[in-house]
């Protein structure tokens, strides 16, 4: 190791000698200047071992947030709102929170490269809950506004208060490395250079996974974007995702919305946005006739509920299907719109505990005189146990969620390129369920919230072959009709037959449709 290396280097033992030069018997280190020309100011009143080992509540929550995701497999942003409720953060304490756990997690495999460049050992040889207060410190350091000796003192007091004895001086040492330098500084010496490897460059710089790049890429090409977009997209999915509400139609309108706090919503014409704070203390929300939900699902729902109505060419348009309901979002606007319709909607769901979240998600809906049977069952075969029954079927399948990665940040560091693999088969297999529980002239809406070419167009090439009895159609009309008036014309929505939305351009998660027609 290089003089100049080992000096950008802990050791990180974390073990400090009992009494050390500047202490006197008990501890106590002198305080003031000295030795800088400054007035003597005596001895501190504590030893190390009697002082703090709080940290402030915003940063506990985070840090028990890191550890729920780590230990447990939790999803960051269904254990974040319950240790907000758990700790009772003040708004502004809470927005800190929930900046710095999803940052963290977001943004890890940055601080985790920027990270192994300041400790002597591989960052798998460092304590989990260790690292993890590390990165909590690395991140406030580098990528948000606070003072560097704030995010120093407030890490290390957290580290005493959660760690262990021997972590503190360990964490303050590295993150005074870290600390001698800013993001862009970081970047530069620490991400490979973009001429000799792209992919990994954008990586560094942008915290995913190259193989995750490099699909996102293909991605972009295979829908008709120009590569030369990633690294907005890139951008876009590192950016905390507007919080979304969707009105249940007939149950509450947007001037109620606005009154309880919100304001209009960009492209969706149930959607209002939710300024900050939150929004299930608005009225609406907590009744049930709205709730959150991103705009690119509102017009996935929308294109078959709505958008379908001049293409479906059925007999009758009185039964719908939603084949994997869970956990309810869409369901409950496609609830909606049947009432109007006079549909019945049969939700189908596999997992019981998601069955239930279905159940909660049109209860209010189902109140109010939608007909909507929600049942626990395999959407792989309902297209056998009840075929040619419905006139429209969404078939929601379950994705990598490559698409979602602004509201579910640890979901980058979860998937890998075998999980495509095997979600393939279930997409494939739910997809040809939908087609045979359509009736002749009925409409199926593939959806999947991930562009990978994977996950939409080799699906839809692989299960169409053959098949002489399924059109596609251009989906851009039926998405079209969801959008807000003046939107229609405005939006980009592709070169069809289907419609892929994108963060950087929509500012909704990516979200693939794709509109299919039984003729026989």
């Amino acid at each position: 190791m290089s003089p100049e290396r080992s000096q950008n280097r802990s050791s990180g033992s974390g073990r400090a000698p009992q009494q050390r030069q500047g202490r006197d018997a008990q501890g106590r280190q002198r305080s003031g200047s000295r030795g800088r020309g400054g007035q003597r100011s005596g001895w501190s009143q504590s030893a190390p071992s009697q002082r703090a080992r709080t940290t402030t509540s915003a940063r506990q929550v985070a840090f028990e947030g890191m550890r729920a995701v780590r230990e447990n497999d939790a999803y960051a942003n269904l254990v974040l709102p319950r240790l907000l409720r758990q700790h009772r953060l003040e708004p502004r304490d809470a927005g800190f929170a929930t900046e710095l756990l999803y940052g963290t997690l977001r943004t890890q495999g940055r601080l985790d490269g920027i990270i192994a460049r300041c400790v002597d050992r591989e960052l798998a040889d460092v304590d989990p809950a260790v690292l993890d207060v590390i990165r909590l410190g690395a991140y406030q350091l580098l990528d948000m506004a606070v003072a560097p000796h704030a995010a120093t003192s407030e890490t290390v007091a957290l580290a005493r208060a959660n760690v262990g004895a021997g972590a503190p001086g360990f964490v303050n040492a590295i993150l005074r490395r870290v600390g001698e330098k800013d993001l862009e500084q970081w970047i530069a010496e620490a991400a490979p250079a973009r001429g000799d490897d792209e992919n990994a460059h954008l990586a560094f710089v942008h915290s995913h996974p190259q193989w995750m790049v490099r699909s996102l890429g293909d991605a972009l090409a295979a829908h008709g974007r120009s590569r030369s977009e990633i690294d907005d997209l890139l951008a876009a999915q590192n950016q905390p995702p507007a919080v979304s509400l969707v009105m249940r139609p007939g149950l509450t309108d947007a001037e109620e919305l606005q009154a309880a706090g919100a304001s209009p919503g960009r492209l969706s014409i149930f959607a209002a946005s939710w300024p900050a704070g939150d929004p299930g203390k608005a009225v609406p929300v907590a009744q049930g006739r709205a709730a959150v939900q991103d705009e690119g699902s509102q017009l996935a729902a929308l294109a078959l509920g709505l958008g379908a109505d001049d293409l479906v060419r059925s007999e009758d348009d009185f039964h719908w299907l939603d084949l994997c309901a869970g956990p309810g979002g869409k369901t409950a606007l496609l609830a909606g719109l049947s009432v109007e319709r006079d549909a019945d909607l049969l939700a189908i769901e596999v997992q019981e505990h998601r069955t239930e979240l279905v159940e909660r998600a049109v209860k209010t809906l189902a109140d109010a005189g939608a007909d909507v049977d929600v049942r626990a069952a395999d959407g792989r075969t309902i297209g056998a146990e009840m075929p040619a029954r419905f006139s429209r079927v969404l078939a929601d399948v379950p994705c990598t969620g490559m698409g979602a990665l602004r509201r579910r940040p640890e979901a980058r560091w979860r998937r890998t390129p075998g999980d495509v693999g095997q979600l393939g088969k279930l997409q494939r297999e739910l997809l040809e369920s939908a087609l045979e529980a359509v009736a002749p002239g009925g409409v199926v809406a593939y959806v999947t919230c991930s562009p990978h070419v994977a996950e939409t167009l080799f699906v839809l090439k692989d299960v169409l072959r053959g098949r002489e009895d399924i059109e596609q159609l251009d989906a851009r009309p039926a998405v079209a009709a969801g959008l807000l008036p003046g939107l229609e014309s405005s939006t980009d929505l592709g070169d069809g037959p289907a419609v892929q939305l994108w963060p950087h351009i929509h500012g909704t998660d990516a979200m693939f449709i794709a509109l299919l027609r039984r003729t026989a």
